[in-house]
C-alpha cells in the first residue's frame, strides 16, 4: 500500500515538474549611449527612471507603404541598420536576423525594422529586390528609407546603434554598425546584439520570448 502511494506521489511530483514552465528572465533597460544596464522590475520606478524612449519617425518601407511610430506601439520590435550594396557585415545580418525572423513570422506583436544607411540609392523598389532576393516572407519585417539626416538621428539618438556615444556625431560622418537592437512594447530599449555572431541570434529569439511574457 504504502508503495503504490509513494509512487503515486512520485509521479504527480515528476508531471508537475515537467508542466511548469521556465521563469521568465527579466531583461534590463537602457537609458543611456554607453549601454549600462539597470534592472527595475517595479512599474513605479521603470516610469521615474527609465525616460528613453525611441521617438516618433515617418519613412518609407519596401513596398512604399508609410511605416511610423504607431505601427510599432504596443508591439515589441529589433531595428538594425543596413545598406543593400554592403558586401561586408550587412549580408550576414541580414541572413541572421532572417533567422529569428522566420521563428515569428505571422506574429503580429513582433515587428523587424531594417533602416537603410544610403537612402539616396536604397529607393522602395531596391528595398523591395532586397527583399525578394533574401527571401524574407514575413510582412512584420519592413526595409525602410527616407530622410538621411533623420535617419543618422534616430540611429544615434534614439537607437543608440554605434558603440562610439551617439550624440558625439552628426550626418556627415557614415553609419555602419553591426548592432541590432530590441526595443520593448513601451518603446524602451533593452537589449542590444552582435548581428554577425549567429549564436547571438538564439539570445535574441529568447529574449523576444521573455517580453512577450511581460505585463
Amino acid at each position: 500500500m504504502y508503495r503504490i502511494v509513494f509512487l503515486l506521489f512520485s509521479s504527480l511530483l515528476l508531471l508537475a515538474c515537467i508542466d511548469k514552465k521556465p521563469a521568465r528572465i527579466a531583461l534590463p533597460y537602457y537609458n543611456e549611449p554607453e549601454f549600462s544596464p539597470i534592472f527595475i522590475q517595479n512599474e513605479q520606478d521603470i516610469a521615474g527612471k527609465i525616460q528613453h524612449q525611441i521617438r516618433d519617425f515617418t519613412f518609407l518601407d519596401q513596398d512604399s507603404n508609410l511605416v511610423t511610430q504607431k505601427d510599432i506601439e504596443g508591439k515589441i520590435h529589433v531595428a538594425n541598420f543596413i545598406f543593400t550594396s554592403c558586401g561586408s557585415i550587412c549580408p550576414t545580418m541580414t541572413r541572421n536576423l532572417k533567422l529569428v525572423s522566420d521563428q515569428f513570422r505571422g506574429d503580429a506583436s513582433v515587428v523587424f525594422l531594417s533602416y537603410s544607411v544610403t537612402p539616396w540609392i536604397d529607393k522602395a523598389f531596391v528595398l523591395k529586390r532586397y527583399k525578394k532576393d533574401n527571401q524574407i516572407n514575413n510582412d512584420q519585417w519592413h526595409f525602410l528609407t527616407g530622410n538621411k539626416n533623420d535617419i543618422y538621428q534616430l540611429a544615434r539618438t534614439s537607437y543608440y546603434a554605434e558603440e562610439e556615444i551617439g550624440f558625439s556625431k552628426d550626418s556627415t560622418d557614415f553609419l555602419h554598425t553591426e548592432h541590432l537592437i530590441l526595443v520593448d512594447k513601451n518603446k524602451r530599449i533593452r537589449g542590444i546584439y552582435n548581428g554577425t555572431l549567429s549564436l547571438e541570434m538564439k539570445g535574441l529569439a529568447e529574449d523576444i520570448k521573455n517580453l512577450q511574457s511581460e505585463k
